[in-house]
């Protein structure tokens, strides 16, 4: 009986010997696999954090800086943003932070090359769409007109239609296009949500293109008749 049983273990043993024999290496490579892809991903993950955390702690001084005005350390931060952490949402929003205070005092030139980073490296479609609107803003300003266009045309997020079309509408009405803009302006009025007080303003440039919206211009003609009548 005894012999029995160590003939059946000593099949068992060999039948383990010629699997591991067989599959041993491609087993130890997966189990390294494994857990070298959990031991990275662990530490991508604190990398993440650690650098989010630093990016928030440059931020949160840029935003010191820049409400005080000054332009110069804001803009020496936010390089140093940018350069350590580009891949951090603060380094986007501190762009467009940084920009704002550039062309609030008069350096466009600088305002415009921050804008263009962060439309260029945002990974997010939005801070690119919110970068191309400021940044075709102040090529409006300059006369820029196609260059302000080709910024619009990159400006893609669902969420930020409307205030694509108005500023499309602007610059097409600042190349003397009347028609092109009143057909910006109206897309601009339609995309946008009725609860949303910005409408008006689109509305009043369409009234003054002689293209008001339907709705408003017959409100506009019934009030004329109430007090016509009375």
């Amino acid at each position: 009986m005894a012999t029995h049983l160590d003939l059946e273990e000593q099949e068992q043993l060999d039948a383990v010997k010629h699997f591991w024999k067989r599959y041993g290496n491609l087993i130890t490579w997966l189990l390294i696999l494994v857990l070298g892809g959990y031991a990275a991903w662990n530490g991508w993950n604190w990398w993440q954090r650690d650098q989010a955390t630093k990016a928030g702690a440059m931020f949160d001084e840029l935003d010191r800086v820049a409400q005080a005005g000054d332009a110069d350390k804001t803009n020496r931060i936010f390089n140093d943003l940018k350069d350590r952490y580009p891949a951090t949402a603060f380094a986007q929003q501190g762009g467009l932070l940084s920009a704002k205070v550039q062309a609030d005092n008069g350096k466009p030139d600088i305002a415009q090359a921050t804008l263009g980073w962060v439309a260029a490296n945002a990974a997010e479609t939005e801070y690119q769409t919110i970068a191309r609107l400021r940044l075709a803003g102040l090529l409006l300003d300059e006369k820029k007109y196609d260059d302000a266009l080709k910024q619009l045309d990159a400006a893609t997020a669902p969420s930020f239609e409307a205030l694509v079309a108005d500023r499309r509408g602007d610059v097409l009405f600042a190349q003397g296009k009347a028609d092109d803009a009143k057909a910006a302006y109206d897309k601009a009025w339609k995309a946008m949500d009725p609860k949303i007080e910005y409408r008006r303003l689109i509305e009043a440039k369409l009234a003054s293109l002689g293209a008001a919206p339907a709705s408003t211009a017959a409100a506009t003609s019934a009030a004329a008749s109430a007090g016509a009548s009375r």
